[in-house]
């Protein structure tokens, strides 16, 4: 490495951007008292180079001929006082919260931490450069092609929760050098495979750079979700086929171009409200070193340890205007740069506390509602914390993930008493939550299962989780699973049982696409994935996890696929408004008892209840684009052990059987004033 000219350069943008002359640093900190650049070549030898300028709390400058390519990283002089949340250590080397790709992992040990473990207060250990992951200075250079987004409307989506190593690590089709990988995810392949299904979008797992906790990787295990952020501009370099020196940045815009293409948008779940670092005995990797009071939030009265609603040791501080630069940067910079369609914020109510309460009027929430660049994007929120359960509570233009939606469809399915009325409200897109603001059904984004809790397959197949696997003796996970084994607790070989769960699946992926609202399917509840009765399979990655392409199941592929057609086809079945009762005009929806009479209040509140007919009237639901349709739909659910005959309401002369849950499938007969429905099945019938 030669010599370097070091300039003054410019406190905007943060990060390390490269320009005709070099390569800008700059680092946001107002309790440093110098900050250096460490620039480190190929042999792993470090020079380090002090910011020469402060501008407003930001230190830069201009390095004359480093360029794309150059790994770096940060020391930070400071005042080292862990009693009163001050960290900084020059002795260890720290990640730029802005870099945009990183190279290498946490080779744990005490260096790593920024302090001697057996005592937290006791500062600077012996330094181990090379116990740390490296930032990477990378170009934004890059030929999209014309790429742009679908824009599709939210009433026409349907989201597919997926893992980038998850969806391709055992696809056969995939080759073996690109599976687990972004250039697996865009293989077409994989494409094909998901336009052929019908969804409309990914929503990938976390795909900011994460680090894997020591005590898993002391256990065989690893963090396999993600939810460990520690750069929240840097694509997770592991998931790049080509090298994580840079190349994974331009593979991922790849793998977008490549999804793009194939008319999927990609959503990202993205996780701000905590980071690596940890509590105050956890490792010094980043913000913590830099401006731990600037960028955590502080326990009032003792500044040493951490306020904490994420249940990961720390929560970001999003009532400092720093902290809250570095979301919004990241943001944008995932839009613009990697021109990704929309995210879903992880513990997103913990981004809302801006003084510890939540407040709807927080900053971040001001902020992302102004920004023209997030205006066209989606924002889904995961409505709660471990302090608090806010589903209703974010503004228009937000959607949510509804945990009610989930326990009310598995409480109906299960036979739970009392849950009829529960289910109605569901099905009709939450009208007592998100009515209230004009926020319309597609605030909703319902689901039946998501990463966090038991699959599909297991839904049906297990009373109890079975988290023997973790290392935590069956501890971790929820025990709030709403689940049926159907008879029998895991594998069997009982037809009888067999045909249940098989019936119950198809009960619940039918709900979730026939449900006013935006359905998100948990990757590999298509083809029966199962995690053997594991609920909470977050350091799991195996096979455990990972999608067994040689063992689908394809009668109940093809079932979501026929699912998925109709509610495309139908947009009756996928209003963007509320539909009306009969008190408000025109009857758009009429809800019934399988006697063909109306629902009254008393009805709701039968315990013993299982059955509903639900009616759309087509020709009075529009779609975003102002068309209708003239059919008409009528849902029948009967979650009793025995069949149950539906009086059908009046309107057309005569119905079809599109869509069963019965073994035999949809019949194509025409019926026209009664049918019976078989024990826990659903049957879609349209009339013309």
């Amino acid at each position: 490495m030669g010599p370097v000219e070091v300039r003054r350069g410019l406190p905007f943008p943060l990060g390390a951007t490269p320009t005709d002359e070099g390569t800008n640093f700059a680092v946001y900190s107002e309790v440093a008292t110098a900050v250096e650049v460490c620039l480190f070549d190929s042999s792993g030898e470090e020079q380090r180079f002090e910011l020469p300028q402060r501008t407003a709390n930001v230190w830069h400058g201009l390095f004359v001929g480093v360029g794309p390519g150059q790994r770096y990283g940060l020391r930070v002089h400071g005042p080292w006082v862990p009693a009163e949340g001050l960290r900084c250590n020059p002795a260890k080397l720290l990640l730029d919260p802005h870099a945009t790709a990183v190279d290498g992992d946490v080779a744990w040990g005490e260096e790593v931490f920024g302090h001697k473990l057996a005592d937290p207060m006791e500062a600077n250990p012996a330094d181990s450069a090379a116990a740390m992951p490296k930032c990477i200075v990378t170009s934004r250079d890059f030929d999209w092609e014309g790429d742009s987004p679908p824009d599709i409307p939210l009433d026409e989506t349907v989201i597919y929760e997926a893992h980038v190593k998850g969806l391709t690590m055992l696809h056969p089709d995939v080759p073996p050098e690109l599976r687990g990988t972004y250039a697996g995810l865009a293989h077409p392949a994989v494409t094909g495979y998901l336009t052929d299904l019908g969804v409309s979008a990914v929503e990938l797992l976390p795909v900011h750079q994460f680090v894997h906790d020591e005590h898993l990787l002391k256990r065989g295990l690893s963090n396999y979700w993600g939810y460990n952020s520690i750069a929240f501009l840097a694509p997770h370099g592991a998931y790049s086929s080509a090298g994580s020196a840079g190349q994974q940045v331009n593979e991922f815009k790849q793998m977008v171009k490549a999804l793009h293409r194939a008319g999927l948008e990609v959503f990202l779940d993205v996780v701000y409200n905590h980071t690596a670092e940890g509590n105050h005995l956890g490792p010094t990797l980043s913000l913590k070193g830099i401006d731990n009071p600037v960028y955590y939030r502080l326990v009032e009265g003792d500044r040493a340890h951490y306020f904490d609603t994420t249940g990961t040791g720390n929560s970001l501080n999003v009532g400092h205007r720093a902290a809250l630069r570095l979301i919004m940067d990241s943001l944008r910079y995932w839009v613009t740069e990697m021109h990704v369609d929309g995210f879903r914020f992880d513990l997103a109510t913990a981004l809302t506390r801006q003084s510890g309460e939540v407040d709807v009027h927080s900053a971040f929430l001001a902020l992302v509602h102004q920004d023209p660049v997030l205006a066209r994007v989606k924002l889904v929120a995961e409505p709660w914390d471990t302090a608090g359960y806010q589903v209703g509570g974010f503004p228009p233009g937000w959607s949510e993930w509804n945990g009610r939606y989930r326990d009310a469809v598995r409480d109906f399915w299960r036979g739970a008493d009392g849950a009829l009325g529960e289910l109605a409200l569901r099905l009709t897109g939450s009208p007592d939550i998100y009515g209230s603001d004009h926020r319309g059904p597609v605030a909703s984004v319902n689901f039946v299962t998501a990463h966090d809790g038991f699959t599909l397959a297991d839904l049906t197949s297990y009373n109890t989780k079975h988290n023997e696997a973790n290392g935590e003796g069956n501890a971790d996970g929820t025990d709030d699973n709403r689940s049926w084994n159907c008879g029998v607790e895991g594998p069997t070989d009982d037809p009888g049982v067999l045909d249940l769960r098989e019936r119950q699946r198809r009960n619940l992926l039918a709900t979730l696409l026939l449900s006013a609202g935006v359905p998100m399917l948990l990757g590999g509840d298509e083809i029966g994935r199962t995690q053997r009765g594991n609920n909470n399979a977050y350091c799991q990655d195996n096979q455990l996890s990972w999608h067994d392409w040689e063992g689908i199941d394809k009668d109940l592929l093809g079932f979501v696929k026929e699912a998925i057609a109709l509610r495309r086809d139908n947009h009756a079945l996928r209003p963007r408004d509320f539909l009306r009762g009969p008190e408000g005009g025109p009857a758009q929806i009429v809800l019934y008892r399988p006697d063909g009479k109306q629902m009254e209040p008393d009805d709701w509140h039968n315990p013993n209840a299982r059955a509903l007919c639900v009616a759309l009237d087509g020709r009075r639901i529009g779609d975003a684009r102002g068309e209708t349709t003239s059919d008409h739909f009528a849902l029948l659910l009967n979650a009793h052990y025995g069949p149950v005959r539906f009086t059908i309401p009046r309107g057309p002369a005569k119905w079809e059987a599109v869509l069963s849950t019965a073994p035999a499938g949809p019949k194509p007969r025409l019926i026209r004033r009664t049918v019976s429905v078989g024990p826990r099945s659903l049957l879609l019938l349209r009339g013309r």
